[in-house]
């Protein structure tokens, strides 16, 4: 079992920053791809970026050149920092974490998510 820690969420203005952290813990074999998520209301949630173990990042292009993930590997958490944050980044952003938990006979890969924290950025 996982547990996932969310932090930093808030209000802050248009233009402004804001810094989210997912601290993973629990029983493990290794951490593998760590990322964010947001949804807004009434939509599916979707990817906002993720960072595999070896450090290679992918964004939404909505938030590229805006956003940046990174990651701890010897704490095992996940941060996004958000600059030049825009109204439309207001949602509900949510951590994710894929961990192999099991390799024999076969490797086994179950994914949390976190508690989702509200990011509201005013116009």
């Amino acid at each position: 079992q996982v547990q996932l820690v969310t932090s930093g969420g808030g209000v802050v203005q248009a233009g402004g920053s804001l810094r989210l952290s997912c601290a993973a813990s629990g029983t493990f074999i290794s951490m593998r791809t760590m990322g964010w998520y947001r949804q807004y209301p009434g939509k599916a949630r979707e990817l906002v970026a993720d960072v595999t173990s070896s450090g290679s990042a992918q964004y939404a292009d909505s938030v590229k050149g805006r956003f940046t993930i990174s990651r701890d590997n010897a704490e095992n958490t996940v941060y996004l920092q958000m600059n030049r944050l825009k109204p439309e980044d207001t949602a509900v952003y949510t951590c994710k974490v894929d961990v192999l938990t099991k390799t024999i006979p076969l490797d086994v890969t179950l994914s949390y998510y976190g508690k989702g924290t509200l990011v509201n950025v005013s116009s």
